[in-house]
């Protein structure tokens, strides 16, 4: 397991070097639980992500292992249902922790950073037809968007809060005992605008505190994301 672990972490860093000024960043979506067993390695993973400039990855804490000993701290209702919501515009009928998205297409179940190194690589590959850009002035965030064609469909433009790091004692559950450090814990992910990329998209809105701020457009009904921008 170590050597799969320090392979994969090898490739992840690596793919991560080559592309340092890619523009168009892939977001990568875990949805995980304080309360899940299966999910350290995963959570470990992100943070190594976090290391990357072509990579916005975001921990989503589910409220679903609630029950089993354990209240996750960090968990939301509404990051369940959006991993629900994902998992219907897939045609799939379960969730899983941990789960990872990548770029609002491709799921991963359970801890396979190979496969997920190839999928953020086949990713950053994919040119994006989306023009995309966006700035932060104190508590105000400024976004525009242009598209490459007109046929784009429907969007949604959506704004993401998260807390860099933050560590937990675990006392009770499948992972009593443990201390876990948690990184890019998603705090708030809320739609801001929708749009049909038939005329370019300028427009401000207003942020709360001084939390790092992720601008994600994605297909309506929870689909491929056409472009993001990180504002630290």
């Amino acid at each position: 397991m170590r050597v799969i672990l320090t392979a994969a972490l090898t490739v992840l860093m690596g793919l991560g070097a080559a592309v340092q000024a890619q523009e168009n960043p892939v977001v990568v979506e875990l949805y995980t639980s304080q309360g899940c067993s299966s999910c350290p390695p995963a959570d470990a993973l992100l943070a190594e992500l976090t290391k990357r400039n072509d990579v916005i990855p975001l921990a989503l804490h589910v409220d679903y292992w609630d029950y089993i000993g354990w209240k996750d701290s960090f968990a939301q209702p509404a990051f369940t249902k959006r991993q629900k919501a994902y998992a219907y515009a897939a045609g799939h009928r379960t969730v899983y922790t941990p789960q990872t998205i990548v770029g609002g297409r491709d799921h991963v179940v359970g801890y396979k950073p190979m496969e997920l190194a190839k999928l953020i690589e086949d990713h950053g590959d994919r040119p994006f037809a989306v023009e995309f850009s966006a700035r932060r002035d104190g508590d105000v965030v400024s976004v525009r968007a242009a598209a490459a064609s007109k046929d784009t469909g429907d969007m949604v433009l959506q704004l993401v809060r998260y807390r860099p790091e933050d560590t937990v004692e675990i006392r009770r559950g499948e992972n009593a005992g443990r201390t876990i450090t948690y990184h890019n814990i998603v705090q708030e992910w809320r739609q801001i605008a929708t749009w049909n990329g038939s005329e370019p998209l300028e427009m401000t809105t207003a942020v709360e505190g001084d939390a790092p701020v992720v601008l994600v457009l994605q297909a309506a009904g929870h689909g491929a994301i056409a472009a993001a921008a990180h504002l630290r």
